[in-house]
């Protein structure tokens, strides 16, 4: 295993917009299989290949964006972003990690693409299997660094097990903040992780930079302003792009988990309201499991195939933006107070404690549903395997994992 990134509760801003770029550009174009194979594409790209993060580091964002409603995959890219390259580089990791399938599902929508999204496709079989081989690599990497020792494996299993027999989004935050308070009480300096930072070294390693706490605090009140003002306008001004832009904003700030949770949001804002009919809501929820990226630009879908007069191109980038934008503003506006909080000696033991849990809850997804859907037959379980072994011992590129697992799902599955 590589070695983890040096400690402290962020990395320096060293890199540029377009590195962020180039690299999240090139996961949105191969990261298949929904929120849970993200956090592993990340994973490999940002801790073990180029290790802009530490293991710690980054369970610490993922526990963060577990905390926050929003996309939490794409919180999590835009968190990288924004501590590698400001906000400049929060901007560039969401679009380039967004965009390519914002522009399939618009191609969908319009009529001028056909992406072939049955579920027994062999293609989209290899792809589900190579993100299970993807979110294997994470856990196991994640665990020998996160929960190597007999308390915090212990923590690990049990959130495990919670989420497996009560599913939920709120459960994976109760399991997190049961983790915290544990680790806060129970594990001392002896269960650190190796090269985990002294307080004070994380707290000098990376001070926040002028201005930080003044902008979070702005983009807190904004996600306010928003969430409680664009309701009164559409209503008072009648304007079908401005009720699109609230019914997507919404969905996107009132969502725990991201993924499949935010999909009764979209039906009661969109087909319950007419905005689009059920059989076009069923089209593009199918369209979104065939295409690389987060689920949530099912939204710019369903706002370029809404009905009147808010549909169309302009429709489509109301909703795409309205539903992304409060998880980027909740991002902004927490990640300076988390770094800051993480930096307290009590905060650090707790944050050991729901470091495990982030591998039991990523392990609970592994099983279901990574494994039950990407390898559900020998076939597709031996696929997965080897595409394990590719990552782990050749140290293949996952985006290159993913790409040869689907042209042999298309030859041979």
């Amino acid at each position: 295993m590589d070695a983890p990134a040096a400690p402290g509760p962020a990395p320096a801003r060293t890199g540029t917009a377009r590195e962020v770029l180039l690299v999240f550009g090139r996961l949105g174009l191969t990261s298949f299989g929904g929120p849970v194979a993200h956090l592993g594409y990340f994973h490999e790209a940002f801790v073990v290949r180029r290790r802009w993060l530490s293991e710690a580091q980054y369970a610490d964002l993922v526990a963060l964006c577990q905390f926050l409603p929003g996309p939490a995959s794409s919180q999590v890219g835009m968190a990288i972003g924004l501590q590698r390259a400001g906000l400049r580089g929060l901007l560039a990791a969401w679009a380039a990690f967004t965009l390519p399938s914002a522009v399939l599902m618009v191609a969908v929508a319009a009529g001028v693409g056909a992406l072939g999204v049955d579920a027994g496709a062999g293609w989209l079989l290899g792809l589900k299997a190579a993100a299970a081989a993807v979110v294997a690599h994470a856990v196991i990497t994640m665990a020998r660094s996160l929960a190597p020792d007999a308390p915090r494996a212990s923590i690990a299993a049990l959130a495990m097990i919670l989420v497996l027999l009560i599913p939920g989004p709120f459960v994976q935050v109760a399991a997190i903040v049961a983790a915290g308070l544990v680790g806060a009480a129970l594990l001392g300096r002896e269960d650190a992780e190796p090269g985990d930072a002294t307080p004070e070294a994380a707290a000098g390693s990376s001070p926040a930079p002028p201005g930080s706490r003044r902008l979070a605090l702005g983009a807190l009140v904004a996600f306010a302003v928003l969430i409680l003002g664009l309701p009164l306008l559409a209503a008072a001004t009648g304007d079908p792009s401005l009720r699109l832009a609230d019914v997507m904003y919404r969905a996107g700030a009132l969502v725990f988990g991201g993924g499949h949770v935010v999909l009764p949001l979209l039906e009661t804002g969109t087909v319950q309201t007419g905005m689009v009919d059920a059989q076009t809501f069923l089209a593009g929820y199918g369209a979104a499991q065939a295409v690389p990226g987060p689920l949530f630009t099912l939204s710019a879908f369903l706002g370029f195939s809404a009905g009147g007069g808010a549909g169309g191109l302009v429709g489509a980038a109301i909703a795409l933006g309205a539903m992304f934008l409060p998880g980027a503003l909740l991002v902004v506006g927490a990640l300076p107070f988390w770094e800051r909080l993480r930096s307290a000696p009590r905060a650090r033991r707790a944050l050991r404690g729901t470091n495990a849990a982030v591998v039991g809850i990523l392990a609970a997804a592994l099983y279901d549903p990574v494994l039950t859907q990407g390898a559900a037959s020998p076939a597709t379980l031996g696929l997965a395997v080897a595409a394990l072994v590719a990552l782990m011992f050749w140290r293949v590129p996952a985006w290159a994992v993913v790409l040869a697992a689907g042209a042999v799902g298309a030859i041979a599955l």
